[in-house]
């Protein structure tokens, strides 16, 4: 009985971070729809490039963990994933790119499987 409900409990947290991160991934990428439309360089696009900045490098620090559940390939993938937007969104903040569609497109992957 208590490993059943326990199992319930577990499966409840998995699902219920999923819907956390897919909320944050889909928040990034309203984020970064308003930046696009306004442009590099501006306040909007420095907010959604540092909130998306945030997000992956907490995603990035749950993959490296030894503990995180993933299978070790898939994980050094969504890294390395992770490390490209990130160098990608500081290309946005030197003015040097404007791939805010490239970062949503990976975003809404990513979002996509999580479901």
């Amino acid at each position: 009985m208590y490993q059943q409900r326990y199992a319930e409990v577990a499966s409840d947290s998995s699902r219920s971070a999923r819907e956390r991160e897919k909320a944050a991934l889909h928040t990034a990428n309203a984020k970064l729809a308003v930046a696009k439309a306004r442009g590099a360089l501006t306040p909007e696009a420095f907010e959604a490039t540092d909130f998306v900045k945030r997000l992956w490098t907490a995603f990035i620090a749950d993959l490296s963990n030894e503990e995180n559940g993933l299978p070790p390939d898939l994980r050094a993938s969504l890294i390395s994933i992770g490390l490209w937007i990130r160098r990608e969104a500081d290309l946005i903040d030197q003015g040097k790119s404007s791939n805010f569609e490239g970062i949503m497109d990976i975003n809404q992957l990513i979002a996509d499987g999580l479901t």
